[in-house]
């Protein structure tokens, strides 16, 4: 079948599309970056891109090693390992790998001459607040969503001694140790004066827990409530975490209008010897999920799915209940060839009524190369799809793609987050 579109036609268009995915800023809904008053947290420079733990669990199968004798080394050690055992002396052709590549590539920097040194010194006399500028600019994030948690021991104080906000960046609330850990968490927030019990046998202490999750959500201005979850975790179920789900999440962001986000599918610490980078991936009974959009259709779910084999299903169920916003390519499915799958089958079940990519990064450098890299993927799927419309009888404007670009880069979202 002939496109209504002539070649001569197709390729202008094809460069408009790639355009308006390359220009258009994003809203970045998932990180673990911080602003700059957290300080040493927010991490950023050569040395922090090279230890991230995805690099760190690839290195050690190309080098012997022992797990005792890497964690012993200062973190320039630990860098310099990785660069040899995974740029030196193999090809970076992982996408962790070029990702660092790309990010360097993008600040102008030579990476042909493996001058690791030489990169060194050209962070070492950047400053932060230019290097988070040029970041966002780079990667086009008008917006970076910290990740947050009350129960991190160095972060809190940040938060309760008070900060001047910066307006590129937006907080999100997360909660796993409540939801997961409720017998360590209670006296936690017995210190913090909160009046719970350890084996709660009223309502009162559910009603503190929403006291609590207030008084957070208040001070760092949270745009939605999240946890990450393992793959076996039920809903309804007769355990503590699905009764503080109902009994004190659901309701605290029914009031508040904040989505609840899950995002399921971790197994902590498969392998414990290589710390962060020890966790794994599980599938997903998403009946959970299914049971919390039809039971309480009030509240709003984000949500996100670790396992490939958990993604069709997460579409079907974003047909399904209008309350359920699905975003990202997270962490395992942050590889090209599956954020095209999962772009691709998102697009054709929900159109543009989802959130394609959130860059997940814990080094602020990383969002240059995982946008770079999303971008592409998008603007291909997107492409394609077009071109199928004209197929049809069906032109579209740059005006309406502009309209797409957006919804599918926090539009939408933010859509959703007011509705």
């Amino acid at each position: 079948m002939k496109s209504i579109l002539s070649e001569a036609h197709q390729v202008p268009f094809a460069a408009q599309v790639e355009e308006i995915v390359a220009s258009t800023p994003v809203y970045d809904i998932h990180t673990h970056l911080y602003e700059p008053a957290f300080n040493e947290l927010l991490l950023w420079g050569i040395d922090e891109l090279l230890v991230y733990h995805y690099l760190v669990a690839e290195s050690f199968r190309q080098h012997n090693l022992p797990y005792d004798k890497f964690w012993a080394l200062s973190k320039t050690q630990q860098a310099d390992l990785i660069w040899n055992s995974l740029f030196i002396e193999h090809s970076p052709i992982s996408e962790a790998c070029r990702g660092v590549l790309t990010t360097l590539h993008a600040f102008g920097l030579d990476v042909k001459k493996h001058d690791l040194p030489s990169i060194r010194n050209w962070f070492a006399n950047r400053k932060l607040d230019t290097h988070i500028t040029e970041c966002m600019q780079l990667a086009g994030v008008k917006t970076i969503c910290m990740t947050n948690s009350p129960f991190d021991d160095l972060e809190r104080p940040v938060w309760e001694r008070g900060f001047q906000r910066d307006e590129r960046f937006t907080a999100a609330l997360r909660i796993d140790p409540l939801i997961l850990n409720w017998p360590e968490v209670a006296p936690k927030l017995a210190q913090w004066g909160y009046n719970v019990e350890a084996n709660p046998s009223s309502g009162k202490t559910f009603s503190e827990i929403r006291r609590f999750l207030a008084d957070w959500s208040k001070r760092i201005n949270a745009q939605y409530v999240m946890v990450s979850l393992p793959p076996d975790f039920q809903f309804p179920a007769n355990t503590m975490s699905a009764s503080i789900i109902e009994h004190a999440v659901l309701p605290h962001c029914r009031d508040t209008g904040l989505p609840f986000a899950l995002m399921p599918g971790v197994k902590r610490a498969v392998n414990p010897q290589l710390k962060l980078a020890g966790d794994g991936v599980g599938l997903t009974d998403l009946t959970m999920l299914q049971n919390l959009c039809a039971q309480f259709p009030e509240n709003k779910f984000l949500a996100t799915v670790l396992a490939r084999e958990n993604q069709h299903e997460l579409c079907v169920l974003a047909r399904k209940f209008r309350n359920l916003h699905i975003f990202g390519c997270w962490w395992f499915t942050n590889i090209p060839s599956i954020i095209d799958e999962m772009t691709r089958m998102r697009i054709e079940l929900l159109g543009t009524s989802f959130t394609p990519q959130h860059s997940d990064a814990r080094v602020l450098d990383q969002i240059v190369y995982k946008w770079q890299h999303s971008r592409r993927v998008i603007a291909r799927v997107l492409l394609e799809k077009y071109l199928e419309l004209g197929q049809d009888g069906w032109p579209v404007s740059r005006a309406e793609v502009e309209r797409d670009v957006k919804d599918l880069f926090g539009g939408a979202f933010e859509r959703f987050c007011k509705s």
